[in-house]
């Protein structure tokens, strides 16, 4: 389905020859809204790997844009044959919709190495609606509401910072590693597009 297609990226410092990427661009080209999520990264990722799901309209290159400290741009693609996943009609209980948004579920894979990449998988309830959605009674279009940020501290130093768009699937996912230095808090604010707050807290043990 267009609506839920998974995605790998990653990019690996050793090998970059010298290159610090510090923000990455997923791209869906055929996507009417092309700009589906930013990543901020930090040097508490280490080599950056991600793991999400994006929505897409149509079959599409997707791209990563990957700037540098000093500005640089560098891109990735892929052809993913994928549809469906942007329009369509819903008929979600609206109640029901917000009362489960913002519902979040955070884990660190265990055994903890600290100084060594620890696995974290987030998960957020949000029906996350495009903005290009009708309604299946009025066929009117049902106005756009979505997670737009997360932003990932451990013991209150930034980890990853996500701006995240509609071309981000329903409940949005991300499973990445960072590297904790010691004991801790892996902590999660996320906000949506009417300015509620959603957050959560994670004691990381060895």
């Amino acid at each position: 389905s267009g609506a839920q297609v998974p995605v790998t990226f990653s990019y690996d410092k050793a090998a970059a020859n010298g290159v610090d990427i510090k923000k990455i661009y997923v791209l869906v080209d055929a996507n009417p809204i092309q700009l589906a999520s930013t990543y901020h990264l930090t040097d508490m990722l280490g080599n950056f790997i991600m793991e999400t799901r994006i929505r897409m309209e149509t079959d599409s290159y997707v791209r990563l844009i990957g700037e540098s400290a000093d500005g640089k741009l560098y891109m990735a693609k892929r052809e993913i044959r994928a549809a469906g996943g942007c329009g369509g009609t819903v008929d979600n209980d609206e109640a029901a919709v917000r009362a489960e948004a913002g519902k979040i579920k955070m884990n660190v894979e265990a055994p903890v190495q600290f100084g060594s990449p620890s696995q974290a998988v987030f998960n957020i309830r949000h029906v996350m609606r495009t903005g290009l959605q009708r309604d299946l009674v009025s066929q009117g279009y049902v106005p756009a509401f979505y997670i737009n940020k997360t932003a990932f501290t451990y013991n209150g130093k930034p980890v990853m910072t996500v701006d995240v768009g509609v071309g981000t699937s329903e409940n949005p996912y991300m499973k990445f590693k960072f590297v904790p230095d010691a004991p801790g808090k892996l902590e999660v604010v996320a906000t949506d597009n009417e300015g509620k707050v959603f957050s959560q807290a994670l004691e990381v043990k060895g």
